[in-house]
């Protein structure tokens, strides 16, 4: 059994932990773009 299989199993399992990990993703995705946006310097 390979791992994507047992994370299909688990998600089948637990549909609620689906809407966990999606949010997840969006919330690193957004920090992501916070960190990203706070230390820019234009020009020289």
């Amino acid at each position: 059994m390979s791992v994507t299989d047992s994370m299909t199993d688990y998600l089948a399992q637990h549909p609620r932990m689906i809407g966990a990990l999606f949010t997840l993703c969006i919330l690193l995705s957004q920090a992501g773009t916070v960190v990203a946006g706070t230390n820019s310097q234009v020009g020289p």
